[in-house]
This record gives structure tokens, C-alpha cells and sequence, in this order.
């Protein structure tokens, strides 16, 4: 099938070709796809993105932090600051046989694209790019700015991505008034979903260390098993809380419980266990650490043994309240896809949680039912749509926020 078939131009006048080039979101979507971006490396997506941004008149920079490859582009020079935010690094493709398409040829197949990041997330980067054309050919240069905040290592440990090109850019000068992440919040349909805020994250690990023994002469062992295992009950009884406006209640999951032990007739000497904890705005990281710590002191001198713990929170729960930024955002989606889409927090976590910090964020992008898995896959039609929404969003916002 023809790529044009599926993407026809958004820009009006097609003989543009500087601006019109850009407007059918679906080539650049293979191209980012078909580069095996699998986290922290780049293969070429970071230099066919910023080609299809400089040739829109961005000033292209790249940062590299350790491994990781990041970008960040401006067009403009004056406030207010719309900045685009996403990711080009990808999860692994698992088994490829399994596949009905290879994950990194981009088939294009009956109005379907298929591809590891399909959905999570090069559509959207492209429909970003693709929106940002079709938005200058109808209105020019914006009475502001235009930025993209484009990292390689979302999927992976987000060390040397987001956080770190935030600082830097921050260090230079540069100041962004409002953030649209492009990752897939719709769970089915286009215009289902804008997230509006993410819960925080904590992980933990517990090692209890006892003293290994033979089971006959208990006497002589210090068992941990019983006291890792009472401080897990204590810390899964307590209801964290019963939710916060935007958000579903705090929740506790046990991941792991190892003890390494192949013997039925020798008390181990070591037991550990992993958790993590999804918590909403009714807490702070510090806040669930300082309990955690307290619950294993309280186990520490109930059982004659010794209670380590790691605890790492690697994001705090924000809101971006309801205001004319969250407004365009929720009307821009609605008059394109006759949705009217719920303003939720649900899900994991994405770099919004860094972006926060610098200005409001908001995220909306693809359909995401197929993210992660074999056979990623987005509707062709949802990418074009999308790069509409997106350049909707903009004459929106310079309207609202450049009087």
C-alpha cells in the first residue's frame, strides 16, 4: 500500500514543499521506526528526527550524558515556551519470529503500522513534527517558541535522559512555560485519555540476615525467614489511603521473595524480598520511607536478626490542576475526535514526573494497547489524526498564552 493512501497532507497548499514535506507524519514514523533504538542505544533515530526538525527551521542540539544520546530544538526566541517532550529509545522486540511483521521494518499493511515504538513512542514523535509543519504553513512563525525535549533513555533507568537534559538546558538559559508529553495515554480509542498527573514510585528491598543452621538444632540458627515475612505483613495490612482527587488509592505490591535455599534440613542465613509502592498526592517518598524504616526497627528488635533496607523512590505523584493549558489541550482532542476525554493519572510512570518540576505538563498521544508487547501496532489513520490534534493544540495555545 502506498504511504500516501493513509497519511494524505495536512497542510493546505502542497507546493510548500518545505512545510508540506513534513506534513504526512507516516514516512517519518517508518524511519524512526526501522532505527533499533532499544535502550541506551541511539541507531540513528536522535539524527532523523533532528534532520526532519532542522529542515523546519529548529536550532537542533545534542547532549550526551555517559551512554545515552539526547536531544533538544527550538524554533523561536521569545516566551511563552511550548515545549513537545517524548522519547526515541524503545524496549526490547522479544522473540522476532513471533512476530507478524519484522518489529523494525515499519510494514505499513491495510492502514496498520507495525514496529517496535509503533505506539510508545515514534508515531507520536512523528505526528509531532508532522503537527508542527501543518501548524506554520496555516499560521507562521508563532509569537513564541516551539521546543522539543527528546531523550534516549526513557525506557531504561532514565539516569542520563530527561532529568539530566532538563538541568542542562535549564544551566544555559533556557526557560519552558508549558510541556505536552507525546506518550500513548488512550487505552482503545484516540481521545479517550490526557493524563494530567502520574503516582509516585517506590522500590524496596529488604535482606534480613540471620544465621544458618541445621533445622534439628534451631537453638543454634537464627531463622530471618520468620521476620522478613512479619514485616511484609505489616507493611501490606495498613491501607495506604482511599485515593486523592484524580487518583485510585496507594497500593503495595510484592514482587519477589528469595531465600536461595535448595535444602529441606538447613535454616538459611539470608532472606530478601522486593516491593513496590504506587502512591497518589496523600504522600510523600519520604514520607512512605520514614514508615517503612520504622515497621523494620520494630521487626528488627522483635526477632534477633538483622534488617537492611533499600529503598529508592524513583518518582513523586503531581497533579497538573485543571487550567487553560489543560483546557485547549482537552478541547483540541475533543473537536478532532468527537471524544470528550477524561483527565486521569492512572498507569505508570513517564518522564513527566521530571518535567513537573520545570513548568505544567500534560501528556496525550497514540493508543496504547499494544505497547511493549510482539506486535506493536497503531492505526495508520490515529497517527495522522494525531499530528492534527497536536497542531490544533498549538494555535491554541499562542492564541491563549502569546497575547
Amino acid at each position: 500500500m502506498a504511504e500516501r493512501a493513509v497519511s494524505p497532507y495536512l497542510c493546505g497548499m502542497p507546493d510548500t514543499h518545505a512545510l508540506s514535506d513534513h506534513c504526512d507524519p507516516i514516512p517519518l514514523a517508518r524511519r524512526l521506526i526501522q532505527a533499533p533504538s532499544i535502550t541506551p542505544a541511539d541507531a540513528g533515530a536522535l539524527d532523523i528526527l533532528g534532520g526532519a526538525l532542522a529542515a523546519l527551521g529548529f536550532t537542533v542540539k545534542r547532549y550526551r550524558f555517559d551512554e545515552v544520546d539526547n536531544l533538544y530544538a527550538r524554533l523561536g526566541d521569545a516566551a511563552p515556551v511550548f515545549c513537545f517532550a517524548g522519547h526515541t529509545d524503545v524496549v526490547p522486540p522479544g522473540p522476532e519470529a513471533e512476530w507478524t511483521h519484522a518489529p523494525f521494518d515499519a510494514a505499513l499493511d491495510e492502514g496498520v503500522l507495525w514496529g517496535r515504538g509503533a505506539a510508545d513512542m515514534k508515531g507520536a514523535l512523528a505526528a509531532m513534527v508532522a503537527g508542527v509543519a501543518a501548524f506554520l504553513e496555516r499560521e507562521g512563525r508563532p509569537a513564541g517558541s516551539i521546543a522539543f525535549l527528546i531523550t534516549g533513555d526513557e525506557e531504561g533507568p532514565a539516569v542520563n535522559g530527561t532529568k539530566k537534559l532538563l538541568e542542562a538546558i535549564a544551566a544555559e538559559g533556557e526557560q519552558l512555560d508549558h510541556c505536552l508529553v507525546g506518550e500513548p495515554t488512550n487505552p482503545s480509542a484516540l481521545g479517550e485519555t490526557i493524563k494530567v498527573g502520574r503516582r509516585g514510585s517506590l522500590n524496596g528491598v529488604i535482606t534480613v540476615t540471620g544465621r544458618q543452621g541445621h533445622v534439628a538444632y534451631p537453638e543454634k540458627a537464627e531463622n530471618p525467614i520468620p521476620a522478613l515475612t512479619a514485616l511484609l505483613a505489616r507493611l501490606t495490612a495498613r491501607t495506604l489511603d482511599e485515593g486523592a482527587p484524580h487518583f485510585q488509592p496507594s497500593n503495595l505490591e510484592v514482587t519477589s521473595i528469595d531465600v536461595g535455599n535448595a535444602a529441606h534440613n538447613v535454616i538459611p542465613g539470608v532472606a530478601k524480598a522486593k516491593f513496590n509502592i504506587r502512591f497518589n498526592t496523600s504522600h510523600a517518598g519520604d514520607d512512605l520511607k520514614r514508615w517503612i524504616t520504622e515497621e523494620a526497627q520494630t521487626v528488627h528488635l522483635d526477632h534477633r536478626v538483622d534488617v537492611d533496607l533499600d529503598l529508592k523512590v524513583t518518582g513523586e505523584a503531581f497533579l497538573t490542576r485543571s487550567s487553560p493549558f489543560t483546557d485547549l489541550i482537552r478541547d483540541a482532542v475533543a473537536e478532532r475526535t468527537g471524544r470528550a476525554p477524561a483527565l486521569t493519572t492512572g498507569g505508570g510512570t513517564s518522564d513527566a514526573r521530571f518535567i513537573k518540576d520545570y513548568c505544567p505538563v500534560a501528556e496525550f498521544g497514540l493508543v496504547g494497547a499494544t505497547m511493549h508487547q510482539i506486535d506493536e501496532r497503531v492505526d495508520a489513520g490515529d497517527v495522522v489524526a494525531l499530528s492534527g490534534i497536536y497542531a490544533d493544540i498549538l494555535a491554541r495555545y499562542f492564541k491563549a498564552f502569546a497575547a
